[in-house]
């Protein structure tokens, strides 16, 4: 599960912001949060904000973190990491990013942070029995293990560099059971998707739909619980060579003949229906297309207790199928703990019952400096539990809206006296 995470200096986020998955003192809707050491846990939350507040750039943080700490074992010896601070800062300024999460009933704090595109510090502790223990804290290039691990990266010195991180290092240099928990929590279970993912998980989609039965099984019952006349989806992968004119005229003559050598998967997918069937590709629509493509990877999210983080989870959805979607996540079994948290535009989920308070969650610009603030619907006062959120959101009660009472008829009018 995901706890918390905090990030600051990061593209238009200049100070700290932070996002947390504790629950409130709401006590509504308790079928939505997780109990976890005496806690409860927030299953899902929603992110809304003006176009350019920094929504994206909160998701892009996430991905960042994650991507350093799977790939940076890879990076050679004097390669910079590419730092992206806020514009009115620079790498000479901190970039700090910190995360919780539990793994295994386990939870853990680890973080690092960037100066000069270098990595200047880093930590990661767990909490075993409750109590806060260390595993390790790096400053620059030197670290100390806690006393539990002493020894036990020792490995890890000689493959240390500036541009990489510790968790990434151990997790490839040592056999610590710790280590390798944390880095597969970011490997395999932190799941971020935006629009530009579509086609892999599309293909990831195609190919489970062709070779396990019982996922084919279950997006074709959910299909049919939309009321969308799904009989069945038959999916055929076959071994091809490409012919010359299949390819593109732009390439070399070089790789054409690389290409003409290969064999490639050639897939193809149908859609029945009652009387007829459809190629999913090339005669459904977008939307029919991306649930499609999305919803294998989301039943394995919620099959292995994974978080998925999703930029724009409306984008080319019907509002009713993203209200299924999320449907999915709040009503899997008690025993189960996967976590949704995305962005989104589509108002008409805040009047759907579907959140509680502190599952609701705004970005909003500074007006002095363009920097990203955030915070939780639990934070505004005042905020009944039975209010129309919708409305409240798209007059500006809770911030976080873009052009509110602007005079579209005098601007039209001025530009037209203008012209």
């Amino acid at each position: 599960m995901l706890l918390e995470f905090s990030c600051a200096n990061h593209k238009s986020i200049r100070n700290k912001i932070l996002f947390s998955a504790l629950a409130g003192k709401d006590h509504t809707f308790e079928e939505k949060t997780i109990e976890f050491a005496g806690n409860r846990i927030l299953k899902s939350a929603v992110i809304y904000g003006a176009n350019g507040s920094g929504k994206s750039n909160f998701i892009d943080a996430i991905s960042f973190m994650k991507n350093l700490v799977t790939n940076s074992i890879q990076y050679q010896p004097g390669r910079g990491i590419r730092q992206i601070p806020h514009k009115m800062e620079s790498t000479e300024k901190e970039s700090s990013y910190s995360i919780q999460f539990v793994v295994n009933g386990i939870r853990y704090a680890y973080g690092f942070s960037l100066k000069k595109m270098l990595i200047t510090e880093e930590y990661m502790y767990y909490f075993p029995n409750g109590r806060q223990a260390k595993i390790f804290e790096r400053d620059a290039e030197d670290f100390e293990t806690g006393g539990k691990f002493r020894g036990k990266l020792s490995a890890c010195r000689d493959v240390l560099k500036p541009n990489r991180l510790l968790l990434s290092c151990a997790a490839n240099f040592s056999a610590v059971e710790e280590i390798e928990n944390a880095f597969r929590f970011f490997d395999d279970r932190l799941i971020i998707y935006h629009p530009a993912n579509q086609e892999n998980w599309m293909n990831y989609s195609l190919y489970q739909m062709n070779s396990n039965p019982q996922m084919k099984s279950a997006v074709i019952s959910f299909m049919q619980s939309l009321g969308m006349g799904v009989k069945d989806i038959v999916v055929t992968i076959d071994q091809k060579k490409l012919e010359s004119s299949e390819l593109p005229a732009f390439l070399s003559d070089e790789f054409k003949k690389q290409l003409l050598q290969k064999e490639m998967n050639a897939i193809t997918a149908k859609v029945v229906y009652d009387t007829f069937e459809t190629d999913l590709m090339q005669e459904e629509s977008t939307g029919v297309k991306k649930l499609f493509g999305m919803l294998c990877p989301i039943l394995d999210i919620m099959i292995n207790d994974k978080i998925l983080i999703c930029d724009e989870l409306e984008s080319g959805l019907h509002e009713s199928l993203v209200y299924e979607l999320i449907k999915l996540f709040i009503n899997e079994p008690a025993k189960k703990v996967s976590q949704l948290f995305f962005t989104t535009h589509e108002t008409g989920l805040l009047d759907l019952g579907l959140f509680r308070r502190d599952q609701i969650w705004f970005t909003e610009l500074n007006e002095k400096d363009r920097s990203t603030e955030m915070y939780s619907m639990a934070e505004i006062k005042n905020v009944r539990k039975d209010e129309k959120y919708g409305r409240g959101y798209i007059s500006g009660r809770y911030g976080a809206i873009p052009m509110l009472n602007i005079d579209f008829a005098r601007i039209i009018s001025k530009m037209e006296w203008e012209g």
